[in-house]
Parts: structure tokens; sequence; C-alpha cells
């Protein structure tokens, strides 16, 4: 199947954020930032083709300055890291340990093949895993920023976020989003896993939090995540007993969603739901 028009990268200034931080927007579909410090510059997340990070990599040309190039997955969904071939062999490509494995695995395997099939524009995608890999958390020195990189699952395994402490600025990734995020699974597991990753964001007082999905430069997006899922086994306990809420019962102002967007949330609540049935969110 041929995509009838290919998605373009632009670069976005972020109102109110330090200018050494923008991200490169690809409407509808992901955010990955830039973050220039004095030793490096890094880019967080890939994007969705080698053909999208090809195109970021000119938008940024002119921020290196002879610095080199650090790239940073957050985490391997296709559209954070399916951009890698384009920065293989010219920038270290920075994980969590178990990002390698994701990207190797039958699954995304199995991903690719769908995409691949549904659109050509996944063609030319190579699945590339991390060069440098770490467990807990990796702090990054660069000079006037230190970029410390933390373990945050629930969204996926792999999951890390960003956060900049002299700017106290966190890139989020996927384990916050308005109005929720996806979890792993809907199992218990994945659920408490989120909620505690939220709640290590939110203990480092961010005063901006920079999700990949969303726009938002807002920190009590952390709250409002927490509060969501508190809400399962709080206010709307009984529902969720009964096989409810229903989205919209919980989200009323969802109505600017569009079509797909408002299909994927619904089925996020739903996961979030079968997570908080099993009575240990």
């Amino acid at each position: 199947m041929t995509s009838p028009a290919r998605p373009e990268v632009h670069r976005h200034l972020l109102p109110g954020v330090d200018p050494r931080i923008f991200a490169l927007r690809v409407a509808d579909e992901v955010d990955a930032f830039v973050v220039r410090t004095e030793r490096f510059v890094a880019l967080v997340d890939t994007l969705a083709t080698p053909e999208l990070c090809a195109r970021a990599l000119e938008l940024i040309a002119d921020e290196t300055g002879g610095r080199p190039l650090l790239v940073v997955n957050t985490h391997a969904d296709w559209d954070h890291v399916w951009g890698n071939a384009a920065v293989e062999g010219r920038a270290p490509i920075i994980g969590h340990r178990s990002a390698a494995a994701r990207v190797r695995s039958a699954r995304a395997r199995d991903t690719w093949r769908d995409k691949r099939a549904a659109d050509d524009r996944f063609d030319r995608v190579r699945l590339v895993a991390p060069t440098v890999t770490f467990d807990t958390s990796l702090t990054l020195d660069g000079g006037d920023l230190t970029l410390e990189l933390l373990h945050t699952p629930g969204h996926t395994p792999d999951h890390i976020a960003v956060w900049i402490p002299q700017l106290r600025v966190c890139l989020a990734g996927d384990a916050a989003e308005d109005p929720l995020p996806e979890l792993w699974e809907g199992d218990a597991s994945s659920a408490a896993q989120l909620v505690a990753s939220l709640e290590l964001l939110r203990s480092l007082a961010p005063e901006q939090v920079l999700p990949s999905h969303g726009g938002t430069t807002d920190p009590a997006l952390l709250d409002r995540n927490l509060g969501y899922f508190a809400s399962l086994t709080g206010a709307y306990a009984d529902a969720v007993r009964a096989g409810g809420p229903e989205f919209e019962t919980v989200f009323p102002d969802s109505s600017g969603l569009s079509g797909p967007a408002l299909a994927f949330y619904r089925a996020c609540h739903r996961k979030a739901v079968r997570a908080a049935a099993a009575g240990r969110l």
C-alpha cells in the first residue's frame, strides 16, 4: 500500500522553555527533542523512519558547532526509534538495556511487517538497537546542562525519561501523556510500575514537563495522570467492578480529539480499567 501523504518533521520552539531545548515535531505522530549543551547535542528519539530522522538531522545541523551528537532512545516503540538507522555509525545510541532486546524481538519484527504492509514509508526501516545501554540511571554531563536518564517503566519495560536539573525540565517520553498514558499491558504490574514512575518524576518537582505526545509543557500533567489512575480505584471503583466507566465519563472534555486519537485513548482507558479491576493499582 502506498502512503497518500508523507508526514513531515518541523523544528518547533516551545514557548517559555529554555532555547537550548526544542522539539522536532511530526504532527499527529510524535515529538522528538533536541538538547544543546556545551559539550554535545542530544537528539532524544529518532522518529518513525530513517527519512524523517535524516530530515531532523538537517534541521539541527546548525546546532552542533563541532560538538558531537548523542542519541537517546526513550523506548523502543516504532514512532520513537525506527529512525535509528539514520544515525547508525555516526552517533552513540543510548537506551535502556531492555530496549535492545525489544528492538530485536519477534514482536518488533511483526509490528514492522504490519506497518510496512499498510504504508510503504516504512520500507526502508531497519530495526537498529541502542549501542550504549544501562539499567537504572545514566548521567550525561554536558558542562552547562546535565541529562539524567532515568528508568521509568510502565508504559513499556524499557522506558526512560530525561531529567535536566539545571532547568528543572523533564522530557517525559510516553510515561506522561494528555489525557492519559498507555500501559504496557492491562495488568496490575504495568499499572503499578507506571504509577511509581509518575511519582518519581513528580518528586523531582519539575517546572516544565515535555511529553512526546500532546504538545504541553505543563508540570501538572503528572498530577493529572496520577489522579486518573487513583480515580479508577477511588471515585470510579464501583464502575470499574461493573466493567466501566466509559472513557467519555472520565474525560468529558474529549470532544476535541480526532477520530483516531479518540479510538486510541479509549483503548488505553480500557487497558487501565482492566488493570484497576485486578484491585492492585
